[in-house]
Parts: C-alpha cells; sequence; structure tokens
C-alpha cells in the first residue's frame, strides 16, 4: 500500500512535533514508530529524509564515544528547533 506525498508530510511534522516537545533529548528510532504507532522502516525513512533536510540530526555514538552497529538516535536540529520556538513565540 502506497502513502501518498501529502501523507508523508504530515506524518514527517508529527516526527517534528514530537521530537520537538522532548528536546534536547534525542530517542531511538523504535521510540519515534511507538509514540506514532507507525512501522519503524517507514519512521526510517522519514526520518533519513528530515536529516537530507536539516531538520533532524542523526546521533551514531552513545555517551561513551562507541559507535552504534544497528540503531541510531536522532534529534530536532538547532535551526529547526529555533524555528518551532519562533513560531510556538508568535502563535500564543
Amino acid at each position: 500500500m502506497e502513502i501518498s506525498a501529502k501523507n508523508k508530510e504530515k506524518i514527517s511534522e508529527q516526527i517534528l512535533a514530537h521530537l520537538y516537545s522532548i528536546n534536547p533529548r534525542a530517542v531511538f528510532t523504535v521510540q519515534i514508530a511507538r509514540e506514532l504507532a507507525r512501522d519503524e522502516e517507514f519512521i526510517k525513512q522519514l526520518l533519513i529524509n528530515l536529516k537530507k533536510k536539516g531538520l533532524v540530526v542523526e546521533i551514531g555514538k552513545n555517551s561513551k564515544g562507541i559507535l552504534y552497529l544497528k540503531r541510531k538516535r536522532w534529534q530536532l536540529s538547532d535551526e529547526a528547533y529555533n524555528i518551532y520556538q519562533m513560531n510556538q513565540t508568535n502563535y500564543n
């Protein structure tokens, strides 16, 4: 089943909103997928697209500097956070 580009965009917005709500904490792909009740691979594809746009940052190492082999953590980029923060301030 194919998901339309419009729906992918809406889900990407949900990902960004979730990352904004937990900022500055970074979370694993599986945690984002559970929060949005979506498939992990689908969420991973959307996160990679958001990374290419500079909206999220991929963290490939743990706190001790050891590379993750099979998983990644994600965090909202500083630029995206500032844009969200401005929009929230303007909205209120």
